[in-house]
């Protein structure tokens, strides 16, 4: 047998065996095996950020599982577990990211034989620029940021995908899902008004990562952050101790509105900066790349437009 980089022969044994135990009794597609008959579809998503997008546009009639679904969860190293791959195997959706960001999952929807159908890649449909040669794939693309769901066209868009999957898989309950959809654009497009209304032309932020990139930019902001230390952090690797001094410097400079904080990848380097900004009485503004506990994708967009704002120093529109 070749050798498989991504899961030992142990776990490829076990995973077959208890697909193949579990699968035979599983319910038929777009019908929940618990509902008593009810229509739900069964779908898998790779965060819990599109759980939550898809919930809002299917409510009750859908059947969400989120593969990373807490902060102390990195979507960029998160290893697959059986039980994962098993989900995947029943779902009628399939919901990710793409971009390189959650290389987990597209080797298991390829495994598994989801129909490709079904298998929505956020950066795909999201219209970013550069996102074409970054759709799907198991590795990032130079120059993209694959973070698209900071993106609140991006994210509209996705709805409309959503909404038009679940329709085809489940027609009788179309309107409902139409409803669904409709409210979550609506949500959106409001949160998008709000950043254009911000005045924050010719100002600019420092990131420690940068994850809620689209959302600052859709804000008018510039990110001074030195080139490295963002594309450092996200790899897991250190801040080379020039670029880290320069960041530092930067925070204490006067030259920044805010410092944007990714609270999922702290660590020494990260730290060190967030101090040097507390130092010099910068505000530190906290964003996490997924939806924290208690909250929707929707109330924790608006959190980070508040906590955009309250770091500009303006009033909320």
């Amino acid at each position: 047998m070749p050798d498989i980089p991504r899961y030992t022969r142990s776990f490829l044994v076990l995973a077959v065996s208890s697909a193949l135990a579990l699968v035979g009794c599983a319910a038929s597609p777009g019908q929940s095996e618990n509902d008593g008959g009810n229509t739900a579809v069964t779908v898998v998503t790779g965060t819990d950020v599109y759980a939550s997008i898809v919930e809002a546009v299917g409510g009750d009639r859908v059947s969400v599982t989120s593969l990373v679904n807490s902060l102390s969860q990195d979507p960029h190293s998160y290893e697959p577990t059986v039980q994962d791959k098993l989900a995947v195997s029943r779902a009628d959706l399939v919901v990710l990211n793409g971009g390189g960001y959650d290389p987990f999952l597209p080797p298991l929807v390829e495994e598994t034989g989801v129909d490709p159908e079904f298998v929505i890649s956020a950066t795909d449909v999201s219209g970013l620029e550069g996102s074409g040669s970054a759709a799907g794939g198991e590795e990032p693309v130079e120059g993209f940021n694959e973070h698209v769901w900071y993106s609140l066209p991006a994210m509209s868009r996705l709805v409309d995908v959503v909404e038009s999957r679940l329709v085809d898989l489940d027609a009788a309950n179309a309107a409902e899902y139409r409803d669904g959809a409709g409210k979550l654009r609506e949500s959106l497009a409001g949160l998008e008004d709000r950043l254009h209304e911000i005045d924050a032309a010719g100002k600019a932020v420092a990131v420690t990562e940068p994850v809620p990139h689209y959302l600052l930019e859709a804000a008018g902001l510039k990110d001074l952050t030195p080139a490295g230390f963002g594309e450092a952090v996200e790899g897991g690797a250190d801040v080379p101790v020039g670029v880290l001094r320069d960041t530092e410097a930067l925070v204490r400079s006067g030259r920044v509105e805010f410092l944007a904080y990714n609270e999922q990848t702290a660590g020494p380097q990260t730290e060190a900066v967030r101090a040097a900004a507390v130092d010099a009485g910068l505000p530190v503004v906290n964003f996490s790349e997924t939806v924290p506990e208690g909250e929707d994708y929707v109330s924790w967009m608006t959190g980070n437009v508040d906590r955009l704002i309250e770091g500009l120093g303006a009033v909320a529109p």
